[in-house]
């Protein structure tokens, strides 16, 4: 009777459960999406009961899809979107207020206030390795206790918990028996020290958040807790929990220094793994924890892009361009070769190396002989030049990929992977299975079950489906990025 791991792979835009088999191939998924809102100028929330039942739907789902006796699952790992904020009342599991996106920026003008105090500003770099800003939780927190009637009392009191989208999930699955996060997910809370691995009792002042809110870091290897039982018909133990970007390296087998992986979803997120020594970025970049094993914390240098897919998304939805996101390579080769356009997608700020929050999105070099494959295919180039972004203040701050491996949804886009390739003048490498978030989270589950041995098994397990190799030169590539560059100063507020 074959045995598997269960990933729950909670998104931007929707939850899904995947079964692995113990080789670490995908062999059965469901999904489900959930609904996100805009109730204001650059607010973004989810209900957090819509969250959780799209989750427990997806994971009977998959289990039935499969036709498997629950049994079969050994393990359970989780990722999920980093920085999204919630908080719920610990006695009736109740959250207090929707889900504030890691994409929304209500706190920019309380990170503005914060931000004259130069000492605090690098107190927060030095200890956590993020930078003040409304994309972390912190002042998510913050808003939610200051602007919710009787949440500061009730969070005084110690009647609240925090908790990012895979500390809620733990907390649900376990019906309120654990309050658990990992390293992973604690580093991106703005709260936490990377270097002590432990809760910052001077931001924690600094923000007015009390520490009986937080919930305890564990490894990205770990025990989390079983869940109960009449959720999913047995108690599965939750071995593996990891944010998304660091699953996505971890599932991508980025275990030595200098390997790297960019994930293209509905934001982009290139991350360069650093080894056991934190680097400090002179470029805006982000220091954070890669995973954390045995406790040892492995680092990783971040560059964090806001609009990826949902820049696809817009064209899809907002012009209404396409009905399709598969529309978007056809229209694209259909493009003229001399195109001039370009779409500067800030449409809830400018993410690394620029932290640019009032920066808005522009279309820029439009002519009358611009049409809807002109547009198209800037929307995706503009994926590729932030890429560019951060692979040059990467450089610049003494940390070269070694190699680049993708994943994501947009990286099925051969035009795009292409061009990718041609404008970081670099070979990208697109694995046989794309699921590397999700199969991160497994690998972190099966290590801890005992089912995986050590890192270089994993490592083995990884296959090259296609390296896209780069067809610019140098000067063709160097003129390109200029014209970005040029685009984006046009559109900067800082």
């Amino acid at each position: 009777m074959q045995n598997y791991i269960l990933a729950i792979d909670q998104g931007t835009t929707s939850s899904r459960a995947i079964l692995f088999s113990l080789d670490g191939k995908p062999c059965f998924i469901a999904q489900q999406e959930f609904s996100q809102s805009y109730p204001d100028d650059g607010w973004v929330e989810h209900d957090p009961e819509e969250i959780w039942q799209s989750v427990l739907k997806t994971c009977k789902d998959v289990i039935v899809e499969a036709q498997i006796d629950v049994s079969q699952v050994v393990s359970i790992g989780i990722t999920n979107q980093r920085e999204t904020t919630i908080v719920w009342d610990k006695k009736t599991g109740k959250t207090l207020y929707p889900a504030i996106v890691w994409q929304d920026r209500r706190t920019s003008s309380i990170c503005k206030q914060f931000s004259e105090d130069s000492q605090l500003v690098e107190h927060i770099t030095d200890t956590t390795g993020l930078l003040l800003d409304p994309y972390f939780c912190a002042t998510k927190i913050k808003w939610i206790l200051d602007n919710v009637e009787g949440a500061r009392e009730k969070a005084e009191s110690g009647l609240l918990a925090f908790g990012t989208v895979d500390t809620f999930l733990i907390w649900r699955l376990t019906k309120g028996r654990c309050h658990y996060t990992d390293a992973t997910n604690a580093s991106r809370t703005m709260l936490f020290d990377i270097h002590k691995q432990q809760w910052d009792p001077q931001l924690l002042k600094t923000f007015d958040i009390p520490q009986s809110i937080l919930p305890t870091v564990l490894d990205s290897a770990d025990e989390f807790g079983k869940t109960n039982p009449t959720l999913l018909g047995k108690a599965i133990p939750i071995q593996g929990v990891a944010g998304d970007q660091q699953a996505a390296l971890f599932g991508q087998t980025c275990f030595k220094k200098g390997m790297a992986k960019t994930t293209y979803g509905t934001g982009c997120f290139m991350v360069l793994n650093t080894g056991l020594t934190p680097l400090k970025s002179h470029n805006r970049l982000l220091t954070t924890v890669a995973y954390r094993l045995n406790g040892e914390t492995t680092y990783a240098l971040e560059g964090s892009i806001f609009m990826a897919g949902a820049t696809i998304q817009w064209l899809r939805d907002g012009l209404q361009l396409i009905k399709e996101a598969s529309e978007t390579e056809s229209l694209a080769k259909m493009a003229s070769p001399n195109n001039s356009v370009f779409l500067v997608p800030a449409f809830t700020g400018l993410g690394a190396p620029y932290w640019d929050p009032d920066a808005r999105g522009a279309i820029l070099g439009l002519t009358r002989d611009t049409g809807i494959n002109e547009i198209v295919a800037a929307g995706l180039q503009s994926v590729c030049y932030q890429s560019k972004d951060l692979q040059k203040a990467m450089e610049s701050d003494g940390a070269r990929a070694t190699n680049l491996r993708v994943d994501g949804g947009m990286v099925k886009n051969d035009w795009l992977m292409g061009f990718l390739a041609d404008i970081l003048g670099a070979e990208v490498d697109r694995p046989e299975i794309t699921e590397t978030t999700a199969l991160g989270a497994a690998y972190l589950a099966g290590l801890q079950a005992g089912i995986y041995k050590s890192l270089d098994e994993l490592s083995a397990q990884w296959r090259c489906e296609h390296t896209f190799t780069p067809r610019f030169s140098k000067q063709e590539r160097d003129h390109a990025y200029s014209l970005w560059q040029q685009a984006v100063n046009r559109i900067r507020c800082d």
